[in-house]
């Protein structure tokens, strides 16, 4: 194939591809961030790599956006998600919560609000009510104080792949990793253990957060929720929508991590025969 034929191939393959993700029609900007980079690269070439699914594209997309407060990024992709069926709007709410802990509260009160406004704007579009939401309780969760932290510990180390280390007592590991972050969120049937691990390993990301960075990518591989190359695809993606220094450091840790997992694998396939 020529140069020329690929140059003019690749823009209506983004164009269809935006299309397709965003549910709605790919602008018309012929100007070099939107035509060469959105719909040239982003869609013509990112979105349609085979290495993750579209759906799970849709929840490092989500992040991303919500984390870098572009207000029309975040209404765009909240609303196409929603539109497309691919996340459910019980999905679509658990991801807000999720996020909320990796990412802080205010950024994930604006994403929230977001949400219910897209999914009011989508059910007017349909003709229809919206459909009042799932009940909160009871919660699937023990409401024992001590078997709340019990059952953080244990998920804790499901989680992580790690034995549990931190203090019951101290406030910040106890009321709030042991009884809510593993003892609540990770384990609410509203979000799959994959999903969560997409949305876990882009927020750490973006916050340039060493230990955290480290830690779940490795638990994200070590569990194989996420494959070698699904991770390896990720960091792609997430440069995408977070930018390439960001993504440069995950992928270095990737890197890292891979061998590690690889010899942990081992040691145990050994153990066992």
């Amino acid at each position: 194939m020529t140069t020329d034929a690929v140059d003019t191939i690749r823009p209506e393959r983004g164009r269809r591809e935006f299309a397709e993700v965003m549910t709605f029609p790919a602008p018309e900007d012929a100007g070099p961030v939107i035509a060469d980079g959105l719909l040239d690269f982003v869609f013509a070439q990112i979105w349609t790599r085979p290495g993750l699914t579209r759906r799970e594209r849709r929840f490092i997309t989500l992040a991303c956006v919500a984390d870098a407060d572009a207000e029309q990024p975040i209404v765009e992709h909240v609303y196409a998600a929603l539109n497309s069926g691919e996340v459910s709007i019980t999905e679509m709410r658990e991801a807000v919560l999720h996020f909320a802990v990796y990412a802080g509260w205010p950024k994930a009160s604006r994403l929230n609000m977001v949400v219910d406004q897209q999914w009011e704007r989508i059910n007017q579009q349909r003709g229809q009510q919206v459909p009042p939401p799932e009940p909160l309780l009871p919660l699937p969760t023990p409401s024992d104080p001590e078997a709340r932290l019990t059952s953080g510990e244990q998920c804790f180390m499901d989680v992580n792949c790690l034995p549990y280390y931190p203090d019951r007592d101290d406030p910040y590991q106890g009321a709030g990793i042991l009884n809510f972050v593993f003892g609540e969120m990770w384990q609410r049937p509203g979000l799959g253990m994959k999903e969560r691990r997409l949305i876990t390993v882009a927020c750490v990301a973006f916050q340039d957060a060493p230990y955290p960075i480290m830690s779940h990518v490795y638990a994200a591989l070590k569990s194989r929720d996420l494959s070698f190359t699904e991770m390896d695809e990720f960091a792609l993606h997430f440069a995408a929508y977070s930018g390439w220094p960001k993504a440069s450091y995950l992928s270095q840790v990737i890197a890292e991590q891979k061998p590690r997992v690889q010899a942990e694998w081992h040691a145990e396939d050994e153990k066992i025969s």
